[in-house]
């Protein structure tokens, strides 16, 4: 049985890139963009995220220039359970935050996806990223309710359960994409309040169990 969210949860902010968005058609446009295969590209960055190294050192390990801009997110890039996850949220009276590291210009394309929560923020807009204290802090005042009231749901142990954790917040690490893979065998998987492989496993944990009203 589903053990339901923690304490006194009013709001819900969730992560991007592998988080509601599957990475793979980026990573392997990205891929041909430079003359390699995506197996290669892939496997370079599987090697910076097991050694904590901050990926974007990919491009000087692959002697290649950075992409010149972001590809663009289509609703075709969502995961299969994100918009299920975001609406039964919604539906549950919850505050909806999506808010992560990204440029300029993908809150509207993820609007256009699909996706409607009450806010969205990015690193670019803001000119703060994660896991700096300042990025989470924003976060709260974006949500305008308490730290220890919002669920931060996302892949990374380093970017995102750590730092939410930090800053107050209650947490839901999700097991999925390279990052959650490879973060999930550090014990610091353990600080998570939540411990999910889908955000459909997380709709079920709010549906079945739905958050406690508290006055």
């Amino acid at each position: 049985m589903p053990i339901g969210l923690p304490g006194d949860v009013r709001g819900v902010v969730f992560d991007v890139g592998e988080t509601l968005v599957d990475e793979t058609r980026m990573w392997s446009d990205y891929a041909a963009d430079i003359g390699v295969t995506p197996f290669t590209l892939m496997a370079v960055l599987g090697s910076l995220i097991e050694r904590g190294d901050d990926h974007r050192r990919l491009w000087s390990e692959l002697d290649a220039e950075p992409p010149a801009k972001p590809q663009r997110i289509s609703q075709a890039d969502l995961y299969p359970d994100a918009l299920d996850c975001l609406r039964a949220a919604k539906r549950l009276g919850l505050i909806v935050g999506i808010a992560g590291n990204q440029p300029s210009g993908v809150g509207a394309q993820l609007r256009e996806a699909g996706c409607a929560p009450d806010f969205f923020a990015s690193s670019a807009e803001w000119g703060v990223e994660k896991p700096s204290p300042e990025f989470f802090l924003r976060v709260t005042e974006e949500a305008s309710i308490p730290a220890r009231s919002i669920l931060y749901v996302g892949d990374r142990l380093d970017n995102d359960v750590i730092p939410a954790r930090q800053a107050g917040m209650r947490t839901a690490f999700l097991r999925r994409g390279p990052w959650g893979i490879i973060h999930s065998r550090r014990p610091e998987a353990r600080l998570a309040d939540l411990s999910i492989a889908s955000l459909a496993e997380l709709t079920e944990i709010m549906t079945t169990t739905p958050p406690v009203r508290r006055e």
